[in-house]
C-alpha cells in the first residue's frame, strides 16, 4: 500500500469525473507536502485535515486544472546535472507541469531545486 500513490490517483479521478472536493485516506505528513506543493503551484484549492482515529483523512478542494498527477515508482535519486533528463520523461513539454522532489532541505519542486543546485529522489509529478 502507497499513500501517496493512492492520494494522487484519487485526485486525478475525481478531477476526471468533475468532483468539486476529493477525499483521500490515509493522511501522511509526506502527502501533506505534496499537497502544499500542488496547492501552490494552482492545481487544487484549500485542504485541511481531519482526524477519525483511523490515520486521519484530507479534504481537498478541487479547481477543475489537473491533466495528470501519479506518484514515481521507483524513487529515482538524481543529481543536480540530470534535471532536464527527467523534465523530458514525465512532463509532456517545456515548462508544463512540475515535479516533486524530496531533498535534505524537504519536498520541493524541481525548479526549487534547480535554484539550489541540489539533487534528490523523485517523488511524484503533476500537469
Amino acid at each position: 500500500m502507497d499513500p501517496i500513490a493512492n492520494g494522487l490517483v484519487n485526485l486525478k479521478n475525481c478531477e476526471a469525473i468533475g468532483k468539486q472536493s476529493c477525499t483521500i485516506t490515509p493522511a501522511s505528513k509526506v502527502l501533506g507536502s505534496i499537497l502544499k506543493i500542488i496547492q501552490k503551484e494552482g492545481y487544487i484549492g484549500s485542504f485541511k485535515m481531519e482526524d477519525n482515529g483511523r490515520g486521519g483523512t484530507y479534504v481537498v478542494e478541487l479547481l477543475g486544472k489537473i491533466n495528470d498527477c501519479r506518484a514515481i515508482r521507483p524513487s529515482y535519486a538524481i543529481k543536480n546535472s540530470e534535471y532536464t533528463y527527467w523534465e523530458k520523461r514525465f512532463l509532456p513539454a517545456k515548462n508544463m507541469g512540475t515535479i516533486i522532489l524530496s531533498t535534505n532541505q524537504g519536498v520541493i519542486t524541481l525548479n526549487d531545486a534547480k535554484s539550489a543546485n541540489i539533487g534528490g529522489r523523485l517523488m511524484a509529478f503533476i500537469y
